[in-house]
C-alpha cells in the first residue's frame, strides 16, 4: 500500500531532474515514443510493486490474445516518468498511452489539443464506461469531454480512530464537527492526542481542507475553483474551512510537533497504532501499511474507520468523497490510427479484466469497477474493503485532491499556503486571497 501514497502525491511534478532508470519491456519490440511495430500500441508507465507486476501480467495477456495488437510497455520510476512525459508531449513524441493522474495536467494536454477526445467512443462503448464507478470520470473530464479512461483502484481519504482509546473514554466516533470539537477535550483530558497529523509533508494537512470545504460549501466551491472562475477562492466557504482549521489548532486538536512530523515516514500512523493519538484523517493506503506494522493492531480489531463528519448548516452531501480516484490512461492525438484503434482494443479488453481485479483485490486495494461485492467479501480485509468500495460506489461526488487536480504551479502555492494557515502564520482571508492570485496560473 506504500506505493498508493507515492501514487497519490506524483501529479505534484517539482522538477528536479531524476535519473531515468527506464525498463522497457516488449513483445512486439519497442521503436521508439509513439510507435510501435505490427499495428500495436506503445505505453509507459510506473515502476513499482505490485503495480508494475500486475500491469504487465494484463499486457501480456492481452498480447497473447492480440497478436495483431500487441501493446509495447516502457517502465519509469515515478519522478523520471514526469519529466519524460512531459518532455516527450511537447515535441511530439510521446507513446500512444499516456498514463497519468487527471485533473491540472490532463487539462493542460486537453486544451493543447495532444490528446484525444474519447467521449463518443465511451458513447458507442457504453459496455466499458458502465463498468466504473460514476464518480471517478470527473478528473478524466474536462469541459464537458471524456479524455481518459479510469484504471486500476480508489483511494479515499478516510478517518481512522482507536477503538481501544474511544471504548476507554465511552465515547462514540464523530458524525459532526461538533462531535469532533467535543472529541478534542475528552481526549486532550486523557492526555491523549485527539488527531495525529504529519503535518510536515503538507497534503496531509490539505486532507482537513478538502474535506471540510466540501461539507461547508458543496462540491460546487472546488468545481469553480478547478474552473478557474474570477474570486473562486474568495468563496465564503473558504473562509469558514479555514476558520474552522485554526479554531481546531488552537484546541490542541493535533498532537503536539506536527508542524514537524513527516507521513513519509508514517509517523502519523505510529501515533495512532501505539495510543498517542486518537484519531487520524488519511488515505485508506495506510490501512496496509499499519496492517504490515502495527503491531497486529489492525489484525486484533483495533481500528476503526468513518467516513468524514458534517458540518451544521453545510451545503456538502454526506456521502461526498475526497482523495484518489483513480489513475488515467489517455491516448496521444500524435498516434497513427492503427496505434489508436490498438490502445482503444487494449482499453476495452485488456485492463481490469478479472485477473486484474483479484490481483488488485489481493493486495487489499480496491478496484473502480461495480459488481466486485463477493470478491471483497472473501478476503480477510472484507470489513474495510467493503467499507471504502461502498464509500466510492456511493458518493454523489468524489473529489480528487486539490493538488492533483491543479495545475502544478497552483498547487505548489496551495501547499505553502495551507502550511502557513496550519501554523497561524496567516489568516483565512489571506490563505483565501494568496490562494485567489493563483487562479488561471
Amino acid at each position: 500500500m506504500k506505493q498508493s501514497q507515492t501514487s497519490r502525491r506524483s501529479f505534484l511534478a517539482l522538477a528536479a531532474l531524476t535519473p531515468l532508470a527506464a525498463m522497457t519491456t516488449t513483445a512486439c519490440g519497442t521503436s521508439g515514443p509513439g510507435s510501435s511495430s505490427g499495428g500495436g500500441a506503445s505505453m509507459w508507465y510506473l515502476t513499482g510493486e505490485p503495480n508494475q507486476t500486475i500491469e504487465q501480467k494484463a499486457v501480456d495477456a492481452f498480447n497473447s490474445a492480440n497478436p495483431n495488437n500487441k501493446i509495447s510497455t516502457t517502465f519509469f520510476q515515478n519522478d523520471a516518468y514526469k519529466t519524460k512525459i512531459k518532455t516527450a508531449i511537447g515535441a511530439g513524441q510521446a507513446p500512444t498511452i499516456i498514463y497519468g493522474w487527471g485533473g491540472g495536467t490532463l487539462k493542460a494536454y486537453a486544451e493543447a489539443n495532444q490528446v484525444d477526445d474519447l467521449t463518443s467512443w465511451f458513447d458507442q462503448n457504453p459496455d466499458v464506461k458502465n463498468k466504473f464507478f460514476p464518480s471517478v470520470f470527473g478528473a478524466a473530464t474536462v469541459n464537458g469531454k471524456i479524455y481518459a479512461i479510469p484504471n486500476q483502484y480508489i483511494a479515499p481519504i478516510v478517518l481512522f480512530y482507536n477503538k481501544e482509546l474511544f471504548a476507554k473514554a465511552g465515547v462514540q466516533p464523530p458524525k459532526t464537527w461538533d462531535d469532533i470539537m467535543s472529541l478534542v477535550k475528552t481526549f486532550n483530558g486523557m492526555g491523549v492526542a485527539p488527531f495525529a497529523l504529519g503535518g510536515q509533508s503538507r497534503w496531509t494537512s490539505m486532507m482537513w481542507l478538502e474535506y471540510l470545504l466540501d461539507r461547508i460549501g458543496g462540491a460546487g466551491v472546488f468545481k469553480a475553483i478547478f474552473e478557474g472562475k474570477p474570486n473562486a477562492w474568495m468563496d465564503p466557504a473558504v473562509i469558514e474551512t479555514g476558520t474552522k482549521i485554526q479554531e481546531l489548532v488552537s484546541a490542541d486538536g493535533f498532537i503536539k510537533g506536527f508542524s514537524s512530523i513527516t507521513a513519509d515516514s508514517n509517523a502519523d500512523q505510529a501515533l495512532l497504532f501505539t495510543g498517542k493519538a486518537a484519531m487520524m484523517l488519511h488515505g485508506s493506503w495506510t490501512y496496509g501499511s499499519m496492517k504490515k506494522d502495527g503491531q497486529n493492531f489492525v489484525q486484533n480489531g483495533k481500528l476503526g474507520f468513518v467516513n468524514f463528519p458534517t458540518v451544521a448548516g453545510g451545503k456538502g452531501d454526506p456521502k461526498n468523497g475526497v482523495g484518489n480516484p483513480a489513475q488515467y490512461m489517455s491516448i496521444s492525438s500524435k498516434a497513427s490510427d492503427a496505434e489508436k484503434e490498438s490502445a482503444k482494443k487494449f482499453f476495452k479488453d485488456g485492463i481490469l479484466t478479472d485477473t486484474v481485479l483479484t490481483a488488485y483485490v489481493n493486495t487489499g486495494s480496491v478496484p473502480i469497477v461495480n459488481g466486485i461485492e463477493d470478491k471483497l467479501s472473501a478476503s480477510a480485509d472484507k470489513d474495510f474493503l467493503n467499507f471504502v468500495y461502498d464509500m466510492a460506489k456511493n458518493a454523489p461526488n468524489f473529489q480528487q485532491s486539490w493538488d492533483q487536480a491543479l495545475s502544478p504551479t497552483a498547487a505548489e502555492a496551495l501547499l505553502n499556503n495551507i502550511d502557513q494557515l496550519f501554523l497561524k502564520s496567516i489568516t483565512p482571508q489571506q490563505f483565501a486571497q494568496n490562494m485567489n492570485a493563483t487562479l488561471g496560473k
